[in-house]
This record gives C-alpha cells, structure tokens and sequence, in this order.
C-alpha cells in the first residue's frame, strides 16, 4: 500500500475509493489465508487494513459497503471440500493493543451488566494460537464431523482428515449426547522445521510458517497426505450442546480437558484488568519459549450466563477480546506538518513522512491528533499525557500496532536539526482566512467562517450526497469539487443541486457538452437527482450534516419525531435549555445536551435555516417507519425505564424493547404510553401518575414481552 491518508483528512470520495480498496485486499488477504493457507500480509498489516475500514465506517457510515469487511468472518470456503452450515456462527474476536484498551473492555462489560468498578468479575486467559479453527461435533460420544470456520456460517467438511490427529478423540466417554468442540489445529516449532527438512529432500517447497503448513495439511484432498502431517489440537470453547458443560469458562475447559481433549495449560483465571495484563506480560515474555506460535492473549468472561446475558455483535462476541502483541516500529524524517479543514471546520494536524515501511505496509502519513500533542502542553503550558514536542525535521518513531491511522511513538531529540523550531498552530483558516478558534474545554481548533469556508461548504456538499444520506449516483466527490467551482452552473449548497437540471437548460453552456460529460451521463445524474427527491426522514437529517449528529442519532430522531413537519417545528420551538420542546428532546433516550444543542443551534441560525428551507421546498420528505417486530404488543409504542431494573440493565431492557419496535425515551411526557418502574422509582412515576400514563413493574414487563 502507498501512504495511506489519516482517515480524519479523508474527503467523502477518497473515502469511498479506500473503502472500496480496503475491501478488494482485506477479500485476497482471507482468500489467501482461508482457503490457500499462504497469507500475503503480516497480521499487524491485516489487522492494521481491517481497523482502518472500521474508522474510515464510522466516519463515513452512509459508505459501508455492502461487501464490508466489518460484517465479514474469514473467507467462503474452498471448492475441494463438502460445505458445512454451522449451527451456531464460529465468529471472530473483537482485538485490543494496549492496556488502556483491555481496561475499556473491562468498563463496558461492567457497564452492559451494571456493574460497579469493585463487583467481583473474573475473566479467564489463554494463548490465542496462531493457527487453523476446527469445529468437532460428538453424536452420542462419537465424532462424526469436523468443520473449518470458513465464513463463519459455512465451513469445509474436513472430518475424515482430523480423524487423522492423535489430539482428537475418536470416542468420548461421559460426554454430552451432543457436543461440539472448538479449537485450533498447528504445528509445533520442533515439527515444522523436520517436517520443512523432509520437504526439502523430497524436493518439494518449503512451508513459510508453521501456521501456513497446518491449515494446508488440514485440508489435504487426500486423508493419507494429512496423517503424514504432525498436527496438533488445542480445544478453547465449544458450539452446540445437549447440555451445559459447566457453569463456568474454566470448569468448562476442565471438563473438555477431562473428556480428553488438549486445554492450553497457561489457561489462568484473573479476578480483572490488572491479573489479566499481568498474565499477558508473562506470556509474552515466555513466547519464545512455547514451542508452538502465538500472536496474543484471549480474554473470557469467566461466568457463562453472564456470556449469554452479554451476547454478540455483528461478527463479534461482547464476552471476549484478544489482546494482541505489538507489532513493528520503524524510524523516518517528518518533513511537513500540514492542516487539513473538515465538513465542521475543524483543523486536522497531519504528518508528511518520507515513506517507511511499517509492519508490511508504507506509511507515508500520520495523524498528529490536535496542537496540544503536538505541542506537548495545553494551552497554560501544563504537560498532556502522550502529548509530545513535534516539530518539522524531527527523525520520529512510526508503529501502527493494528492501529488504523499510524501514529507517532517517539521523537528522536538527539537528531533534532539546530535551526528547528516549534510549531505555530493556526489561529487562521488555511482555507478562507477566518479566525480559528478553539472553546474551552475542547482539544480541537475550528474554523469560524461556515459557509463561506470552501472546505467546509466542499465538505458538507460531499458529505450531503454520500451513501448513508442522499446517495446521489454519478454526483460523487469529484464532481461536487467541479459543480462548487462552476461559474455558470454552480452547487453551493444542497437546493442547488434540485435546480440543476432547470438551470442547464437556460444555460448556453449545456452540462452534456462539457468535458467529461455527454448526452447520456448528463440525463443520466438528471434522472438520480429526480428519483432522490422523494427521500426517507432519517436520510435527510442525516445529510444536513449538524454536528453530533451521525447516522443512528438521525435513525433516532426520525423515530422519535416520526415527520419533518413535526421535527422541524420542534427544533424551530426549542430553545437552549428551557421550554417543553427542549426537555422533549432531551427525553430521548440517547441525544444529550450536545447534540440537542448542536440541533437546536443549527435551526436557529439565520443562513443555515434559510438554506434547510430552501433543500426542503425541493423534496419529498417520506416519514419514519417502525423499526423492530412490528406485530409485537409494544411495537410503536414510547417506554420509559425508571428505577433499578433487577433482573437486567438499563442497556439489555433499552435494546430489547427496541427489538420489538418500542420507542425508548428517556423521561415521561404526555406522549409516553408506558412506564417500566422498578425499586426506587421516583420524579418519572409520580408525573406519569399525574399524566395518566400506564405504569408497571420489571416483572409485568417480562410477562408482556414474553419473558417471564
């Protein structure tokens, strides 16, 4: 890869290219390791690739693709094996680089559970095996199939080749009638390099690593071929069962371990963050003693009904994470400091590097997050933790460690050039000129110049027709750049686009006589311009493009308020910190005070009302629809949680009733349908008494749903 772009100076179309790139690769990069077991990255770069595509998402969530890695499990499987349909989806780990990570996954679960930072937790820790993921399925103690993970749904019936390993029990005794074992296949150091030696001498290629000769001895067409291979197995979970194994992470890994199967014994239970890095450190400092390759440490919650309480993600589960090891550093010269102005004004320092390779991949960008790190003080000269004294012509030290965006380890003072100096940070707009300035309390420094700031204006165009908002075909980035700086037919602003085709035909200069242009393209965007002038509430609030506000607050809003009409009066009435329109908005559940005073703000404001006006006197403007199970009792309806919830948090109680098409807010008015009051109920109970709204506990609650 060239030098990667810092995804917060990506524009909306670089960002839709990169997206389109990073999938192209992350797809050849699992194909190659899936399916042809000869990787063509490190897995820093691989994990550095997939990290990236994540930021660049949640930056730019209207361009997820479709293909997006982020909802990806490794690879289709191969056309040389019978196709296996997982019962229960083999996916992948969530991964952490550092402690402050392992700490944030800590935080989280307590926070999904309702725990306090002192409740006893524990988490179990293992060696994550850098090898190939087996599902073994036992029938009455007897295995009859073996799967590789594949896609995660779908796998490679490889039964008759782990027949072949000696780590895998033919027949188990006192097991469940149905079990299903999971863990990893590989080659000890030891076999790889007799078996690479019996390679050579039979004149046949060597195997780059142990990893590469263990998935493809694995998948061998030919059983025989593989029990000539030292294959080794490592069980680590389990899929479907009969019934339970045990109540717990450990015993369940003891039980397997009794039944016959190979537990990794550097297993530990640790009571939290601070036992579970400890346990890291030990085992990274015995790696190289293991005899057998590993790439980080996994961490478990320990207690499995908390497991099925926390659930999974997408790809992920929210009970585990791998805690990987670093990755690569290198030295280079930071020849320029550059700022860069998003769709918000704010300004983005930028390292130029000369090009280095780092972990498999040239870095010849990095992100200097804001002026305070590279100034290495705030703005009273007070030191800022990892904040540095960065200056052009500094030798820096580059790592990327899975990091989507590669950043600045270290400076090197001693090779600091004499004549350097320190960096001034703009007080001005690169862009326009207007004053840049910063509020308390905020690390970033925005131009003040709004519309008049063409990156700005660029930027928020851009951002107007990406994917998640209008997703205007054929008005990509580039084109919004050549429409902005149009003489004879300009786009300014978002109604300017709905006027287009109008103005190009009383225009002498005709849009399909251009350059780049013809006849067809141009009726062509005309057509996609047309078919967007109908668009659905939450598209739109998206696309107007009001800071904080990103694609599931607007999901959320549109819910909450369910038609323009009713959401642009409500933000025409509001005022900032008072009023009845104001406490509704903060009464959903999810917009703060900095978003609602981000919306209430931006309604407020003369030029940019006046440009909403405009956009909408063009459209069509669909309203929300119910999201969830729409024939469930709830559905539709706005819940309120109150009180202490004893039998699940605040969070499980707020997405299930969402699953079921509930509107969750987060305090009483006269449009909530129904209150969940739990111990200690209090202002919320006694207004919904006063207002008439039907109240009832955590147990009637479940009853509704259908969970008691």
């Amino acid at each position: 890869m060239t030098g990667a772009i810092a995804v917060e100076a990506l524009t909306e179309d670089e960002a839709r290219a990169e997206l389109a790139r990073l999938a192209k690769v992350i797809a050849q990069a699992d194909a190659a390791y899936h399916q042809m077991d000869a990787p063509e990255m490190t897995d820093a770069a691989y994990d550095a690739l997939k990290r990236r595509n994540a930021v660049i998402e949640a930056r730019f969530p209207g361009l997820k693709r479709a293909d997006s890695p982020s909802d990806r499990v490794g690879a289709a499987p191969g056309e040389g094996f019978a196709k296996v349909r997982h019962e229960r989806r083999m996916l992948s780990l969530g991964n952490a680089f550092d402690a402050g990570e392992v700490a944030a996954f800590d935080g989280r679960i307590r926070r999904y559970l309702g725990l306090s930072h002192d409740s006893p937790l524990d988490y179990t820790a293992e060696p994550k095996i850098d090898g190939l993921s087996l599902s073994l399925r036992y029938e009455g103690g007897r295995l009859v199939q073996a799967a590789t993970r594949g896609d995660g749904e779908t796998g490679e019936n490889v039964t008759a080749n782990a027949r072949t390993i000696a780590d895998i029990p033919a027949r188990l005794e006192g097991a469940p009638d149905i079990l299903e074992v999971r863990g990893e296949v590989y080659i000890a150091h030891d076999d790889f390099e007799a078996l690479n030696a019996r390679q050579q001498e039979a004149g046949e290629k060597r195997f780059a690593n142990p990893r590469n000769a263990a998935a493809g001895s694995l998948r061998q067409l030919d059983p025989a071929m593989t029990a000539r291979r030292p294959l080794k197995f490592f069980a680590y979970g389990w899929g479907v069962l009969s019934v339970p194994l045990a109540e717990t992470q450990k015993a369940a890994l003891d039980r397997l371990g009794a039944l016959g199967f190979t537990i990794n014994p550097l297993t530990r239970l640790c009571d939290g963050p601070d036992a579970m890095l400890a346990h890291y450190a030990a085992i990274e400092q015995a790696r190289a003693t293991l005899g057998y390759d590993i790439d980080g440490v996994v961490y478990k919650v320990n207690d499995l009904a908390l497991q099925d309480r926390l659930g999974f993600r997408a790809t992920t589960p929210r009970w585990a994470i791998a805690h990987k090891f670093p990755a690569e550093l290198a030295w280079t010269r930071l020849e320029k400091i550059e700022i860069q102005v998003g769709r918000t004004g704010a300004l983005s320092p930028v390292a130029r590097l000369t090009p280095v390779t780092v972990g498999g991949v040239v870095v010849s960008n990095a992100t200097l997050h804001n002026e305070d790190y590279i100034a290495g003080c705030d703005a009273r000269g007070n030191p800022i933790r990892d904040g540095k004294d960065i200056r052009e012509g500094d030798w820096v030290q580059v790592y990327r460690a899975g990091d989507v965006i590669p950043k600045l380890a270290d400076v090197d003072l001693s090779r600091r050039p004499a004549e350097s100096r320190p960096f001034e940070f703009p007080t001005r707009c690169p862009e326009c000129g207007s004053e840049a300035i910063r509020e308390e309390g905020d690390a970033v420094r925005r131009c003040t110049g709004g519309l008049v700031c063409p990156a700005q204006a660029v930027e928020k165009l851009k951002h107007f027709v990406s994917r998640g908002a209008f997703d205007i075909e054929g008005l990509g980035a580039k084109q919004v750049e050549m429409f902005y700086r149009d003489q004879s037919l300009p786009i300014r602003e978002p109604a300017d686009i709905f006027t287009l085709q109008e103005r190009d035909a009383v225009n002498l200069a005709k849009l399909r006589n251009r350059d780049g242009w013809g006849e067809k393209s141009a009726a062509n965007l005309f057509a996609a311009i047309e078919a967007r002038r109908t668009i659905p509430l939450d598209r739109l609030i998206f696309a107007l493009g009001i800071r904080h506000v990103g694609e599931s607050a607007a999901d959320l809003l549109a819910r909450s308020y369910q038609s323009w009409d009713a959401f642009e009066a409500a933000m025409t009435n509001a005022r900032v910190e008072e009023g009845a329109q104001w406490d509704q908005l903060l009464s959903i559940d999810g917009v703060g005070k900095v978003m609602a005073r981000s919306l209430v703000t931006t309604f407020h404001q003369a030029a940019e009302r006046a440009s909403i006006d405009r956009l909408v006197a063009h459209l069509r403007i669909e309203p929300a629809r119910l999201r969830g199970q729409v024939d469930s009792p709830v559905a539709g309806k706005t819940v309120v949680f109150t009180g202490t919830l004893e039998k699940m948090t605040r969070a499980e109680a707020k997405a299930r009733a969402e699953a079921l098409g509930a509107k969750v807010a987060g305090s009483v008015s006269k449009k909530t349908d129904l209150l969940v009051a739990g111990p200690g109920a209090g202002s919320k109970a006694k207004k919904a008494a006063e207002l008439g709204v039907e109240t009832i506990d955590e147990d009637d609650w479940l009853h509704l749903i259908g969970q008691a």
